[in-house]
């Protein structure tokens, strides 16, 4: 229902920043979550940022609070990711996600909230 393309990923020094941006193809409603994970190797999947369509709410992980930034542009029906101050355990791949399902904010982490990925963008931080 809803495809997602993710760009804007690179390499960078540690103390460098990002953005990355999240192109939504599909009808998103207000209400509903879009947001940010990362997977790097040996590791899990982590919830980055998240944020409510049309209400503003977000979320982050504590290991970014701080120095990540998510915001949406309506008008272009796209999803931002800044990261500032990056760190060597910032790197990973990114993927952009959104739910098309309600949830309470307290769930706006959790991977199996989320109907539609991206393919991923790949974020290199050298120390």
């Amino acid at each position: 229902q809803v495809t997602l393309v993710e760009s804007g990923g690179g390499a960078v020094q540690a103390g460098g920043s990002l953005r990355l941006s999240c192109a939504a193809s599909g009808y998103i409603r207000s209400g509903n979550y879009m947001a940010w994970f990362r997977e790097a190797p040996g590791k899990g999947r982590e919830g980055v940022a998240a944020i409510r369509t049309g209400f503003g709410n977000t979320y982050f992980a504590d290991s970014v609070k701080g120095r990540f930034t998510i915001s949406q542009d309506n008008a272009k029906n796209t999803l931002y990711l800044q990261m500032n101050s990056l760190k060597a355990e910032d790197t990973a791949m990114y993927y952009c996600a959104a739910a098309l399902r309600y949830f309470a904010g307290w769930g706006a982490l959790f991977s199996d909230r989320y109907d539609s990925w991206g393919q991923g963008t790949q974020v290199t931080v050298s120390s």
